[in-house]
């Protein structure tokens, strides 16, 4: 991912000396792995009640900003609601009933698949995906994880009657309107801007302003004198309503908030943000980039600040997918192990 800073800014980046161990891989006694990073936990008054590592340096959120993708979209004058809400912000699995909803999406458009700026894919979904290859068929935009903000973007060129060819431009009316409503949920500027893996534009922020803002959507009200409020609210109640949406059957995000009712969205390289039902709210960055320890990471840390139960996390914790196997049968886990 190329990434330009934003005029004046100079970003600063993670170092190994400023992260903390999050989580360990164990293999038969052994530990065979380790993940460093930061995190920050955010109290439901949107006090700091813990932090680890170094919260305050910016980060791409990758696919963790799209809720405020999709918040902008809606505040863009186009109604989203229910399913077509949660696709705006999803990183689908490109299941049938994902595929569903992002062609509704270009039909109120009126556009066709031809219309996604974003490269081409298979589903993650691989049922779906060896579906696709016994048919014939070949990687297509439509079916790449976020086909659904990109049509919920383009929806909102045709509403405003915005060119939708150069919809991806940073410049672009609707790009300019998502830096401006991060920067209204965050409370801080963007300090650099990149091009995310879909071709969207995408904003760093520390984790300690992506936590804010995510808890601003996650606490927001349907009854707030604020439309940007009232729209969050909307896209937090579709999301916590179906979950599958949003990522697809079994898989993490969706057993989260299907299981938990924990808003939750992560993000490539390692990102991961949830907001408990009360709004106790986390964010981390796993240094290496991966996602494998990010859930059950952001669930023990809800849980260590009373927003969830431990017992609720234990008994999800089987369904994240955190066994390390050997000859096919679990010799070991990854789990958390920040101090």
């Amino acid at each position: 991912m190329s990434a330009e800073p934003h005029a004046g800014a100079s970003p600063a980046v993670f170092s190994t000396a400023e992260s903390v161990e999050l989580a360990v891989v164990e293999r038969s006694g052994f530990v065979e792995s380790r993940h460093a990073g930061s995190a920050v936990v955010l109290g439901p008054e949107g006090d700091i009640v813990r932090t680890l590592g170094a919260p305050d340096k910016p980060v791409f959120p990758r696919s963790s900003m799209k809720p405020f993708q999709a918040v902008a979209v809606m505040g863009a004058g186009v109604p989203l609601e229910g399913a077509s809400a949660v696709l705006a912000t999803a990183s689908h699995a490109g299941t049938p009933a994902h595929l569903s909803v992002v062609r509704k999406l270009l039909a109120q458009a009126q556009l066709t698949e031809d219309a996604l700026r974003c490269p081409a894919d298979w589903p993650l979904d691989t049922a779906a995906r060896d579906e696709l290859v016994r048919a014939g068929e070949h990687k297509h935009p439509l079916y790449m994880n976020c086909s659904g903000k990109h049509a919920a973007m383009l929806l909102a060129c045709r509403v405003n009657g915005w060119p939708t060819e150069s919809y991806l431009d940073p410049q672009h009316p609707i790009q300019q309107h998502i830096r401006d409503t991060v920067e209204r949920f965050t409370g801080e500027k963007v300090v650099a801007t990149g091009i995310d893996g879909c071709g969207a534009p995408v904003h760093a922020m520390s984790l300690l302003s992506l936590a804010r803002g995510i808890q601003r959507i996650a606490t927001a009200s349907e009854g707030s004198p604020f439309a940007l409020f009232r729209n969050a609210a909307l896209l937090k109640n579709a999301v916590l309503a179906d979950g599958w949406a949003i990522d697809g059957p079994g898989r993490a995000n969706t057993v989260v908030i299907d299981e938990l009712g924990v808003f939750a969205k992560g993000g490539a390289e390692g990102v991961m943000v949830m907001a408990a039902p009360d709004g106790t709210t986390v964010t981390l960055k796993v240094l290496d980039g991966s996602l494998r320890a990010a859930s059950i990471v952001a669930l023990r840390l809800l849980a260590d600040a009373g927003a969830l139960s431990h017992d609720d996390v234990d008994r999800v914790a089987p369904k994240l997918d955190l066994a390390v196997l050997g000859r096919g049968e679990p010799v070991g886990a990854i789990r958390p192990s920040y101090a």
